[in-house]
């Protein structure tokens, strides 16, 4: 008989003015690398993230520079249950601010949002264990830009300063 699979739906809940990235890692260091890579990128930066590890004793490991942030992310890694993952959760700081840094910690092997919006994780249970099927990002689209929108755009990223 073939192996048994259940599905869940888990809600990730982002502190108004956060972000939060979310994805796959591996090896008990990564918490301490990632930790470096976010605090090496941008100095003071106010975040928490958690380390869920697949083997072994399988605890969450969690550390930041923000308390309450730090407490969020292993809650909420604990609550998605699915070995090697991570998540951040950042005040005052861009995912894109840190991407290219996570990216290239050696443990990192995916990430699979990195986000402000309504976040949902979608997880497969089996006798095994559980693991991350995809994530749900946002909403879905509700129409393509027009010219108006295009404009708008163009001034949003200018007065938040990443074009000139």
């Amino acid at each position: 008989m073939g192996a048994e699979v259940r599905f869940e739906v888990v809600e990730v809940r982002i502190p108004e003015g956060c972000n939060a990235v979310f994805g796959i890692t591996h090896f008990i260091k990564s918490v301490e690398d990632i930790y470096e890579a976010i605090v090496n990128t941008v100095p003071g930066a106010k975040f928490g993230l958690a380390f869920a590890e697949a083997s072994g004793p399988c605890l969450i490991r969690y550390e930041g520079t923000d308390e309450e942030l730090r407490k969020l992310a292993a809650e909420t890694l604990y609550k998605i249950g699915c070995g090697h993952t991570f998540i951040v959760f950042m005040r005052n700081i861009y995912p894109i601010n840190i991407m290219e840094r996570l990216k290239s910690v050696p443990e990192v092997c995916t990430i699979l949002a990195a986000t402000a919006n309504p976040l949902q994780v979608i997880v497969a249970e089996t006798s095994q264990g559980r693991g991350v099927i995809g994530v749900v990002d946002g909403y879905k689209p509700k129409g393509i830009e027009v010219e108006a929108d295009v404009q708008k755009r163009r001034e949003f990223l200018r007065k938040i300063g990443y074009k000139f």
